[in-house]
């Protein structure tokens, strides 16, 4: 069921919204959480196909928030709220509502969407595309658990991250580093079945691709190791080669969907490890909404302790050598990716 509402209010919306469960014969409100999208006109199709497919592990309200930025002088002073609501089957297991806003109202967006929050639930915050230096201080954000971003639609995804370091503020989280963690348990579940010492790490992956960069900060964090990064076509993530005193662990996807771990000793071993697609990844997201303190360590250790992500130019070899030199005088810690 669709309703639509013009130059309305956040009260007529959640009038909307009761007249639309009555309507379907479910008045009650089996919601866990509020998912609040904040995008632009042209991402808001994906992202609520994402939130659609999301929602039939995590029932929700889905509030997507569009600014409509108008380019005639006289619309841009008019203030004006559009919305439509849609329960039942056109908003998957929970309730939809698309929220467009014009004028002075984009500057006030925390103002519409603060009365149509699910009362004693969880609020989380995505943006797919745009996402503010500080998502904590935004006015959005800050009405948020937790906080949803993505460095991979970033222009300059790996200066973002050193963005993301700078501004971490707990609650926050990356898309870019909820990809790797099918890597991140299959790297894990290869270490607990040796009694190895890790002693150089290489991350190979697409040049500019975050993700890379967060797993080469994890592992470095983690084991207190040097790590490596080298390129390669893609797609993403292509191999990561851990090199021990019992002989080399080799984790490599070179087609993106099915890998290949090969452990000294032992017999090769096809592992699953395709690419997910963007509900998953906000499933996956949704399911744990405390603090990640792994993600957090590994994302300050990276841009702190080594003085920025991993390089990815040839040129910047010099800068490399520096960082392994600096985890090389670490504290040597037990060889474990848990």
């Amino acid at each position: 069921m669709k309703i639509d509402l013009t130059d309305t209010t956040s009260g007529k919306v959640n009038k909307a919204l009761v007249q639309g469960r009555r309507a379907i014969g479910t008045p009650a409100v089996g919601m866990v959480l509020t998912l609040v999208i904040v995008t632009d006109e042209e991402n808001a199709y994906d992202a609520l196909k994402a939130a659609s497919e999301a929602s039939r592990e995590h029932p929700s309200r889905t509030l997507v928030v569009i600014k409509r930025v108008s380019r005639s002088p006289r619309d841009r002073t008019s203030s004006r709220l559009d919305a439509e609501v849609r329960v039942g089957a056109d908003a998957g297991t929970g309730e939809t509502v698309i929220l467009r806003l014009y004028g002075e109202v984009i500057n006030h967006a925390q103002s519409v969407v603060l009365p149509l929050l699910l009362p004693d639930a969880p609020v989380v915050v995505w943006w797919p595309v745009n996402a503010p230096l500080d998502p904590a201080k935004d006015p959005l954000g800050a009405l948020a658990q937790r906080r949803v971003t993505d460095t991979y639609a970033a222009e300059q995804p790996i200066q973002e991250l050193t963005s993301r370091a700078e501004a971490y503020t707990p609650g926050d989280t990356d898309l870019s580093w909820t990809r790797i963690t099918p890597w991140r348990s299959m790297l894990a579940a290869a270490l607990d079945q040796v009694t190895c010492r890790v002693t150089s790490v290489e991350v190979e992956g697409e040049e500019f691709n975050p993700s890379c960069e967060l797993l080469a900060m994890w592992l470095s964090d983690r084991l207190g190791v040097p790590v490596t990064r080298t390129l390669s076509s893609g797609p993403g993530l292509t191999a990561v080669r851990l090199a021990t005193d019992c002989g080399p662990i080799v984790l490599d996807r070179a087609d993106g969907s099915l890998a290949t771990l090969s452990m000294q000793g032992q017999p090769d071993r096809a592992v699953a490890l395709k690419r997910r697609e963007t509900a998953e990844l906000i499933a996956e997201e949704l399911r744990r909404l405390d603090p990640d303190d792994t993600y957090a360590s590994a994302l300050k250790f990276g841009v702190e302790r080594l003085g920025g992500p991993a390089p990815t130019d040839s040129a910047e070899k010099a800068a490399q050598a520096t960082g392994a030199k600096k985890a090389a005088k670490a504290p040597a810690k037990k060889a474990t990716a848990k």
